[in-house]
């Protein structure tokens, strides 16, 4: 039997004629490149099936059509050609079209002092779809960064003055004295706790955007939010990231308020969804907030 006999099977008539609003695969390995890097990202590319009568779609064809992402830079106009590819591919059959690609961006990032410098891994996921009402693209990034609650830096600071009228209780000070009291274990009796935390961001992108804003997203909740997660560091870079967080107190509700405002000033963006996250060092649940602008399901 040569190839122009094999069967199509997927081509026959469907004995159970009902449109289907997705059909594709998911979780297909894709190397994509996205700022400036070739990421190992993960795939999911599908189609409608308008057609009742169809049995199915022809897969083989959204498969080789992402090859298309191996050898250019991931634009908005690269995500609309391969979309329109894939209704091409379909016609007939489909007039709606979606990709997904998800993947870790790694970024270098350097250390608040010293001169070293590490790598940072930033989850993301591109969201795009072609239907009858256009082109929508949306991008979601999660920064890592630290919270210290102001409660509880507020009760520490008030069992540090306690300490101090304790251990002073009517005698005459010096400089010296005072300064190598807050220098020692037996003056700074408590500290406040604070947790490793994660924002994550949503945002819809305006159809005229050149590129995905993934490096400047990230870039402007992180300066937003004061706190970031370090990599290599000196002991010099630990001192200032206890003194970032130190001029950083937040509850989850200010984190919130800081992206929501950074996102607002993001040119290119048509509404976005925020979520904060503080993994609690006090209590065994989690924090949360939540935001959004002209954000509705898509």
């Amino acid at each position: 039997m040569n190839a122009l006999t094999l069967p199509d099977i997927a081509s026959q008539a469907s004995h159970h004629e009902q449109r289907l609003d997705w059909v594709g695969m998911g979780e297909i390995a894709l190397p994509v490149l996205l700022a400036g890097q070739r990421i190992n990202a993960r795939a999911s590319a599908g189609v409608s099936l308008d057609d009742s009568a169809a049995r199915g779609i022809h897969m083989s064809r959204l498969y080789l059509a992402l090859h298309s992402l191996e050898s250019h830079n991931l634009t908005l106009a690269l995500l609309q050609q391969l979309l329109s590819e894939f209704l091409h591919s379909h016609a007939g059959l489909s007039q709606r079209a979606s990709v997904t690609l998800s993947g870790e961006a790694l970024l270098s990032r350097p250390a608040l002092v010293s001169p070293l410098s590490g790598w940072k891994a930033y989850p993301f996921e591109v969201r795009a779809r072609q239907d009858a009402w256009g082109f929508h693209v949306e991008l979601q990034v999660q920064v890592a960064y630290s919270s210290t609650c102001p409660c509880s830096a507020a009760l520490a600071r008030q069992l540090i003055q306690q300490q101090f009228a304790q251990d002073f209780a009517g005698q005459p000070l010096s400089h010296e004295q005072v300064l190598a009291w807050l220098g020692s274990a037996q003056g700074i009796v408590a500290t406040p706790h604070s947790q490793r935390s994660t924002a994550t961001l949503q945002v819809r992108l305006h159809g005229d955007c050149a590129e995905l804003p993934l490096v400047e997203l990230i870039d402007s909740a992180e300066q937003a939010l004061g706190t970031a997660v370090q990599t290599a560091v000196k002991r010099a870079d630990e001192q200032a990231f206890a003194l970032a967080n130190g001029q950083n107190l937040m509850f989850c509700e200010d984190a919130a308020r800081r992206l929501h405002s950074a996102l607002l000033a993001q040119p290119g963006l048509s509404a976005f969804a925020l979520r904060v996250v503080h993994a609690e060092s006090l209590h065994a649940h989690d924090a949360i907030a939540e935001s959004r602008w002209n954000w509705s399901p898509a």
